[in-house]
């Protein structure tokens, strides 16, 4: 029987690539500081927090991702960025002490190789980007990330109002694949918050 955690060993003396280990998240009874995140953060904007039944798989997968990213996707207006902004980064460093870098999409298409180099990272609003372009180079940021993601095992959460049908038609069938094999996929259909 052949040891491969010491072929991996000098794989990674030779300089060769491995295989990058995956971000597994397990909180406990995650419903609660789940709860009184979100009720914070909406009390910043002068709200009272309603619970959601989609909020409840985002406890679901707080309290075991299976080394999965999440997607947070559908209707505006639901909490998908209050989420994937505030509560789930504030959730990850005081539980686990685990920084999420949170970019909007514009960021991630300025910053592009900043955003690579995090190993968590929430990205808001996909979909409403345009094609990057520095210096006459085009770059599809969106999808180097997700093709990162895949290939580098970083944690991704993202926000989108756009649907999966919506998602495949604006990327393709090569990202949302990425898509699927990398996150929990959320779909939110409430009426909106927002008055």
């Amino acid at each position: 029987m052949e040891d491969f955690s010491k072929i991996v060993s000098d794989m990674k003396l030779h300089g060769m690539k491995v295989q990058h280990e995956r971000v597994f998240l397990k909180i406990p009874y995650a419903r609660e500081i789940t709860e009184q995140g979100l009720a914070h953060f909406i009390a910043v904007e002068g709200k009272k927090a309603v619970w959601l039944e989609e909020y409840d798989q985002i406890v679901e997968w707080l309290e075991d991702n299976k080394g999965l990213g999440l997607l947070l996707h559908g209707k505006c207006g639901v909490g998908k960025t209050i989420m994937g902004r505030y509560v789930i980064p504030a959730i990850l460093l005081h539980k686990l002490r685990k920084i999420v870098t949170c970019f909007d999409v514009g960021e991630l298409n300025n910053m592009t190789d900043v955003v690579l180099s995090k190993k968590i990272i929430s990205i808001d609003d996909v979909g409403t980007e345009e094609i990057s372009i520095k210096y006459g180079e085009k770059r599809l940021a969106f999808a180097e990330l997700m093709d990162m993601v895949e290939k580098q095992s970083k944690l991704i959460i993202i926000t989108t109002n756009l649907t999966a049908e919506q998602i495949t038609a604006k990327y393709g069938d090569r990202i949302m694949d990425r898509i699927k094999a990398t996150t929990k996929r959320i779909a939110f259909n409430g009426q909106s918050f927002r008055k």
